[in-house]
């Protein structure tokens, strides 16, 4: 059976934790894998060779890797240049994603320069496309990716307004390579809507995996009570 068949239907968690975050750790996130995968999870997304590596050492499941990495020059932080991609290549990770958007990369280079580059180095590696808009993931499957996702739609300046599932509906009518619903798929509701769309699987990241962001919105709740209660 293929990566792609693996997660066909399945949910995907994303794994991360950013240095700013109390969870950042590679143990922590190997365990959070291995609590992903225990609640039904079929796949990990992942940031950073090292978490991968203790997410590995945790769990059998298919890998969607990414580099976070900040350049002064460019606002593309996923996986933005082939060093990243490099690194994730000789770790072996399943799927490799990277920023697929319009927007420059570091050093000027534009994505489809750049992604022509990186499919001659490896040819036969899966690469998933993290865009913003539909006309992104035309882009990206004219380009030779193998998976597309909405995953930065609201995220770029010309995607603010969006809405992940609109768009999400909008890219399924408009390729035919594998569509992965992931950004702000944030509720069972979402999740089992864009499998019913058409979506090829769903990627679930902070609403399970980043509990500074789920006590946040628990606390609004609790607190906008507490004020209703007051008046």
């Amino acid at each position: 059976m293929t990566t792609i068949d693996k997660i066909y239907r399945k949910l995907i968690v994303s794994c991360q934790a950013l240095e700013d975050e109390p969870l950042h750790d590679d143990y922590i996130m190997g365990k959070m894998a291995l609590a992903a995968k225990q609640g039904g999870a079929a796949g990990i997304r992942a940031n950073t060779v090292r978490d991968i590596q203790a997410i590995k050492r945790e769990v059998d499941l298919p890998i969607i890797g990414i580099i976070k990495k900040d350049f002064s020059d460019s606002d593309v932080f996923i996986t933005p240049t082939k060093s990243e991609v490099d690194e994730l290549y000789r770790e072996g990770v399943d799927i490799i994603a990277m920023d697929a958007t319009k927007q420059i990369r570091p050093n000027g280079e534009s994505f489809d320069v750049f992604f022509s580059r990186i499919k001659q180095s490896y040819p036969d590696q899966l690469f998933m496309g993290d865009v913003s808009t539909v006309e992104e993931a035309v882009y990206a499957e004219q380009a030779g990716m193998d998976i597309v996702a909405p995953t930065l739609a609201g995220y770029t300046p010309y995607s603010i307004e969006s809405v992940p599932l609109l768009v999400l509906e909008e890219i399924l009518d408009k390729v035919s390579i594998p569509v992965i619903a992931e950004g702000n798929f944030d509720t069972p509701e979402k999740a089992k809507r864009a499998l019913q769309l058409g979506a090829h699987a769903v990627v679930v990241g902070s609403a399970i995996t980043r509990p500074q962001v789920i006590t946040r919105k628990f606390a609004m709740a609790v607190n906008e009570a507490t004020e209703e209660i007051i008046k």
